[in-house]
């Protein structure tokens, strides 16, 4: 197959709350336990403090060797792609096929991947606060408390400089993450700067009337896109994390807003499926899939490169809150697939109509390891997910594509019982 770039939008560039969430924070924080500022992490990874909700499966075989697996591609995934490639203390993760060498997508990735891994990995925290220091630097034109989505071989930011709304969710949760695994009394507040971001992509990422994620800061009430969202950027539990962290009720009705439209695209456009579109257009009236290129490609209304994150999304909320509604939605997906399929992982393609017909028959994890999460949630798929975990664990990570790598390791992560929602 022809490998396909990093989802990433190629258009040009087209508050109040801080203060708020800032007192309620105070509050919240009066009740949660302190962390010393050179104190281990407090959620090392194979701890598994965080059960899943009561039901989940997981991969047969021992818990320490299933944990094992994922360190190995977690060590061979950070070797390929977490750089310091353009010195001033900053660390980098790189994305050889993406549109640019650095995205805000990966930074968001590589600041989850590290918090997650603490405990695994010796230097966790110092590539963490390296990533931190680089993202402190690229602030996005339109937001300062934004990323800029996009920097060159040089590290300088190109495209406009405006912001990615997906990496900026996950910078967001990865300083959550970093809170609650060393505390913010060290190089970094943690905390306030996440509480900063997450106001920052409320006001600029979401649209105050839909209450949907928008595409990017770039993407506002006077922009051609202000009434499309793209699937992938639906994280469920990252809402829960920042309405907590936030204490902020506007993050339920975002929350909700998109658990209602996951429910009403699965039942109206792919009944048969589950599948949504990379793309949702006519939010402000008659929400739909595209019809044709609206941003990337003519499969933008179909499950391409941006929605086959979908199923590791849905499939972590589900498996972490138990919600009903995240519930349905993947296990939708994965009775669908797992028929699709006939049980076997080598036959999941890179590209589906929502209808469930193939238009591009490749193999990548980007497409591959979300399933194994949504697989997760059926007690009837044991053999399917051993399966699924079989090829993940048994698949190099391949240098050259940074986008399947890290959404393989991310779904592994999930998939062995070592994710947690702070």
């Amino acid at each position: 197959m022809t490998q396909q770039q990093s989802p990433r939008r190629r258009l040009p560039v087209a508050g109040s709350l801080v203060a708020v969430a800032g007192l309620l924070v105070t509050a919240l924080a009066a009740t949660q336990p302190a962390v010393a500022a050179n104190a281990g992490p407090a959620v090392p990874f194979g701890s598994h403090q965080f059960p899943y909700t009561a039901g989940t499966l997981k991969p047969s075989g021992p818990q320490a060797a299933v944990d094992q697996q994922v360190v190995a591609t977690y060590k061979a995934w950070k070797a390929a792609f977490v750089k310091q490639n353009c010195g001033n203390g900053w660390y980098q993760v790189l994305s050889p096929d993406a549109d640019h060498p650095y995205v805000a997508e990966g930074q968001g990735y590589g600041m989850v991947v590290t918090a997650l891994m603490a405990g695994a990995d010796a230097d966790a925290r110092k590539i963490f606060d390296g990533l931190v220091k680089y993202t402190l630097a690229h602030p996005s034109v339109n937001n300062s408390h934004l990323l800029a989505a996009e920097q060159d071989s040089s590290c300088r930011s190109v495209d406009g400089s405006d912001s990615a709304t997906d990496g900026d969710l996950d910078v967001a949760y990865g300083l959550l993450l970093a809170d609650r695994q060393w505390g913010s009394g060290g190089t970094y507040d943690y905390k306030d700067l996440a509480v900063k971001h997450i106001a920052a992509i409320k006001k600029s990422e979401v649209n105050a009337t839909t209450h949907l994620t928008l595409l990017g800061d770039w993407s506002d009430s006077g922009e051609s896109h202000h009434w499309i969202t793209r699937s992938s950027d639906w994280m469920i539990d990252h809402f829960r994390a920042f309405r907590t962290a936030t204490g902020d009720s506007g993050w339920d009705t975002i929350r909700t807003a998109h658990q209602k439209l996951i429910t009403s695209q699965q039942s109206q456009y792919a009944a048969s499926t589950g599948l949504l579109a990379d793309f949702v257009v006519g939010t402000d009236k008659t929400p739909r899939p595209a019809s044709g290129k609206v941003l990337e490609s003519s499969h933008d209304g179909d499950f391409g490169w941006n929605a086959c994150r979908d199923p590791w999304r849905i499939g972590t909320d589900a498996v972490t809150s138990g919600d009903a509604a995240s519930l349905a939605s993947a296990r939708k997906l994965n009775g669908w697939i797992r028929a699709k399929t006939g049980g076997d992982p080598n036959k999941i393609a890179t590209g589906y109509r929502l209808s469930g017909s193939v238009f591009e028959s490749g193999d990548d994890m980007a497409f591959t390891a979300p399933f194994a999460v949504t697989a997760l949630t059926d007690p009837g798929s044991q053999t399917w997910l051993d399966a699924l975990w079989g090829k993940l664990a048994a698949t190099p990570v391949d240098p050259k594509l940074y986008y399947g790598a890290s959404v393989q390791l991310q779904s592994m992560i999930v998939a062995s019982g070592n994710y947690w929602v702070p």
